[in-house]
């Protein structure tokens, strides 16, 4: 990036997570889960749902397959994903705190967003059907990828098809693997705990919640991350101090 260029005061795209960063639909899956192993005569614990959270489905149909479930991995994603969605069906969009509020805001301000879910896409286009504003301009999702969250390539296939840069982009997140995700890809990352804690990290912003946080706080961050990469790049514009000047003083941007 050139720290002389003039960059917009808004992020290039805001990047959501579904699954526990949107909407609280984990205690679906959960239950889903839960039912599954059941009917095989297995017993399915909270730990056990715990590892699973952030997790591509395929991924998470190989440890169900090894806690008894004898179905094939594409019939064990179809079963989950239908019986979560007979959960929405019935109980609509369950937000999590904020998330509608800034989500609605950010639209507003015309800033482009994408849903990066390693959900299957039917699922995915069910929820954001149930939102009553037009939401997202894009959906990435678990079934449209080759490599599943914590690899970079579903937040770098969500930046790529918007035709953003992903480091001009911010990532919200909920999960370890969500955020090793998005965090490769090079966005500007909002890591927001929910079902498992994360600690706090350089590599990543942490928000104990959205409720309360405004396109202001998103645009402050941006700004922030940008300035330091900017002061971090400086260096290697400033003139070697043995050698003649040829240039004026070297200015960066800070807001």
């Amino acid at each position: 990036m050139n720290v002389f260029q003039k960059e917009s005061p808004l992020p290039a795209a805001v990047l959501w997570d579904m699954d526990g960063t949107l909407v609280d639909t984990e205690p679906y899956w959960m239950r889903a889960e839960t039912e599954l192993v059941a009917s095989y005569g297995g017993v399915w614990t909270h730990d056990d749902c715990m590892l699973l959270v952030g997790s591509g489905l395929w991924n998470s149909a190989s440890i169900l397959q090894a806690r008894g479930v004898d179905m094939d991995a594409d019939a064990i994603v179809q079963w989950l994903t239908d019986r979560v969605q007979e959960q929405l069906a019935e109980h609509g969009v369950p937000w999590r705190p904020g998330s509608r509020e800034l989500l609605a805001e950010l639209k507003d301000a015309g800033i482009p967003t994408a849903l990066v879910t390693m959900s299957v896409k039917r699922m995915a286009r069910q929820i954001v059907e149930l939102i009553d504003f037009p939401a997202f301009d894009l959906i990435v999702a678990g079934d449209m990828v080759a490599n599943s969250k914590p690899h970079p390539e579903p937040y770098l296939t969500a930046a790529a098809t918007l035709g953003v840069d992903p480091t001009h982009c911010i990532a919200i997140e909920d999960s370890t693997p969500g955020v090793a995700s998005a965090v490769a890809a090079g966005t500007i990352t909002i890591a927001v705990p929910h079902q498992i804690d994360l600690p706090e990290s350089a590599a990543y912003t942490r928000w104990s919640t959205l409720d309360g946080r405004t396109i202001d706080h998103v645009t402050a961050l941006y700004r922030e991350r940008l300035a330091h990469v900017e002061l971090e790049l400086l260096p290697d514009f400033l003139p070697d101090p043995a050698q003649p000047s040829v240039v004026g003083p070297i200015t960066t941007r800070m807001q």
